[in-house]
């Protein structure tokens, strides 16, 4: 597919053509993007992750920007809509090449959303119903040695320039590709993975799945031997400047980090005050973290993963049943969002994946069970409102629905990070706000969800920008942000488990500036929301909270920038 610029019926591209254009082109350099939003269905290829494959992308983003110039330049940006998206493509497009131009992609190791944990992932969302498909998956599981040979040229080149990831991400990631590998039959992950296939392919398959494991196997070994010694001493976090350029890439913002550091500390000391008060109801006389304790090795939970995969999707549908008519209007497509478990060797926290834009592939939540047989259910109810619904899934999939009328670009690529967690964020509060949270328990779990995001801002901030505890901190006031005393103050008031919290830090060492988006999202959303409110009652108007969701989750991406007064004019 050639980047062919979809011009209008006068002859003149328009700021969302050209958005959509730069979908279709993205979407022919970067196979693994194109499966997530559903086309080039019959592509059995996988990303360039070579040096070169990242240039690529960049040029192709320097002429977008250049088409938008001029479209702009010739009065084509004459709607508001087309003002809406030429701002979002703008602003996105100059934030990833700044990202790039740094040299970002040579540091690309990291426990979550590195380029080899997308070339796993992706075969989790490739269809799997005919023979066809199988033979699909086999033709691009042949492919994934050169993808890791090219992930791997670009570490090598990092290590020429000096740019390099910290020790604990390499770490990390030599362990979990280490998981990757182990497995009952040949093949490990792919090997299980394959095993799902038609008889008559599996023996096939079987052989490509191990070819595939190699690679991993000899991606491990040189990570550990080469790169990782040639990494010991860099610094785990990323200093200011670098920090400000990724806050930037993943809230569509230029914050002042001080204000949000500051803002952050005023959360937790409320924050703290109120699980107080909900321990107590749990369990008399005891801490947050004891009444979480409690909870965690006492309180109700279900057996086994295909139970608690079957609570989650019960949970999801319930809240669709309940909400639907009464605080959004949700078009059939949407009625649908699957329950499923994650693949082994995932990151420690849920996470969600978008529709594809013929709905052809639902919506679906992700749980990642780490070797558990037995889940407390305290903090899974509020994480489902935040993940399915009304969280991740009914913006993105309402996104998707709305596709045609804005542009493919706003509802898929053009997605901020703030943006989308701080919805989700606020789709718990809305359902504490609606009483879904009565239950003590499962509100300590939501107040512990918001603890877990406050804290988020403050060492995240804190660790990257160089920040002390501040004199009010009743942990180190005074004393430097450091990773080792962000970790141990994370767990003093964050009621998770040891791992999951060793594999948040690493997290965020990993995607500085992506963990404060949404908490800083929330109270952009939740501003916004206010100021609509109070527009409507001084025109004497009732506010239409059921509209207001309709009208907010259809308008598309938009950075923090920007989202507040879009929202407010709602």
């Amino acid at each position: 597919m050639a980047h062919e610029l979809i011009t209008s019926e006068n002859g003149g591209p328009t700021p969302r053509r050209i958005a959509d254009s730069y979908v279709q082109a993205l979407a022919d350099l970067d196979p693994l993007t194109a499966i997530y939003l559903g086309v080039n269905l019959d592509d059995d290829r996988l990303t360039d992750l070579s040096p070169a494959g990242s240039d690529a992308l960049a040029d192709l983003g320097r002429r977008t920007l250049a088409e938008l110039d001029a479209a702009e330049a010739a009065g084509a940006a004459d709607s508001e809509a087309e003002r809406r998206c030429a701002r979002l493509l703008r602003e996105r497009l100059t934030a990833e090449l700044a990202v790039h131009d740094a040299g970002e992609n040579y540091v690309a190791v990291r426990n979550l959303g590195s380029p080899v944990h997308n070339v796993r992932e992706v075969f989790t969302i490739m269809p799997t119903a005919t023979e066809d498909d199988w033979g699909l998956i086999g033709r691009r599981l042949a492919r994934v040695p050169q993808a890791i040979a090219q992930y791997r040229e670009t570490l090598a080149a990092g290590i020429e320039r000096g740019l390099l990831s910290g020790p604990r991400q390499v770490a990390t990631v030599i362990d979990q590709i280490a998981e990757w590998l182990e497995g009952e039959v040949p093949g490990g992950w792919f090997g299980t993975f394959v095993q799902d296939a038609p008889e008559a392919l599996r023996a096939e398959l079987g052989a490509t799945a191990v070819a595939a494991t190699d690679a991993l196997s000899e991606l491990r070994d040189w990570l550990a031997e080469v790169y990782a010694p040639a990494a010991a001493d860099t610094p785990d976090t990323v200093g200011r400047e670098r920090y400000a350029r990724f806050v930037r890439y993943w809230t569509g913002a230029d914050l002042d980090l001080d204000e949000a550091y500051r803002w952050a500390w005023e959360q937790f000391h409320d924050l703290d005050a109120q699980m107080r008060t909900e321990a107590e109801k749990v369990l008399p006389g005891s801490t947050p973290m004891q009444a979480m304790k409690w909870l965690e090795t006492d309180g109700p939970a279900i057996k086994g993963e295909e139970a608690v995969r079957e609570y989650l999707q019960g949970l999801m549908d319930g809240a669709i049943n309940d909400l639907q008519g009464t605080h959004f209007d949700l078009a059939e497509p949407l009625l649908k969002v699957e329950s499923r478990l994650a693949p082994a060797g995932s990151a420690a926290a849920p996470y969600y994946t978008q529709p594809s834009l013929d709905f052809s592939r639902p919506g679906r939540t992700w749980l990642p069970t780490l070797g558990r047989e037995s889940f407390p259910v305290w903090d899974l109810v509020s994480t489902w409102y935040h993940e399915g619904v009304p969280g991740h899934h009914l913006q993105l999939a309402q996104w998707t629905y709305v596709a045609n009328k804005l542009s493919t670009y706003q509802v898929t690529l053009g997605g901020v990070s703030a943006n989308l967690e701080g919805w989700a964020l606020y789709a718990e509060r809305l359902m504490d706000e609606l009483g879904y949270l009565t239950d003590p328990g499962a509100r300590l779990g939501y107040l512990n969800a918001q603890m877990m995001r406050a804290l988020r801002v403050i060492v995240d901030i804190g660790m990257h920008a160089g920040l002390d505890f501040p004199a009010d901190s009743p942990y180190r006031a005074g004393e430097p942000m450091l990773p080792d005393a962000a970790r141990e103050f994370f767990g003093l008031y964050c009621g998770l488990s040891s791992d999951f919290l060793d594999s948040e830090l690493v997290r965020y060492l990993g995607l500085p500036g992506q963990a404060i988006g949404y908490k800083l999202g929330e109270r952009a959303w939740l501003q916004g929301r206010a100021a609509a409110k109070a527009a409507a009652e001084a025109r004497g108007e009732e506010f239409d909270l059921k509209a207001w969701h309709m009208a907010a989750l259809s308008q598309g991406s938009l950075g923090l920038d920007d989202l507040v007064a879009e929202l407010a004019a709602l």
